[in-house]
């Protein structure tokens, strides 16, 4: 598994209930995505920044789904270039689902 960080700057001003709107709008999209396993969005007021972590069953899914169209949509909503990063995921402890997840 690989989990993917993602984070852009935000428009100066945008409120928290926009960036909520906008987290509810996509996730649909993300739902329907079956190498998806978990996303997490975050958004962080006083620093600007939004963006999410995703688990992901490898690299290669997390990689086509935030592919350059993806990121020149983020550009045009938000006016920030995301940045990116992935860590590899050997294990996953879910306290909510009782359950551990191993690669």
């Amino acid at each position: 598994m690989i989990t993917e960080y993602v984070l852009f700057p935000l428009p100066q001003g945008i409120s928290r209930e926009k960036i909520v709107e906008g987290m509810r709008e996509v996730s649909p999209k993300w739902r329907a995505n079956a190498d998806l396993i978990r996303k997490t969005f975050v958004y962080d007021a006083e620093a600007g920044m939004a963006g999410a972590f995703y688990l992901w069953k490898n690299r290669a899914a997390a990689e086509a789904a935030h592919d350059a169209a993806w990121r020149e949509s983020v550009r045009r909503r938000y006016g920030g270039e995301p940045q990116i990063r992935y860590f590899e995921t050997p294990i996953v402890v879910d306290n909510l689902l009782g359950e551990t997840i191993e690669a």
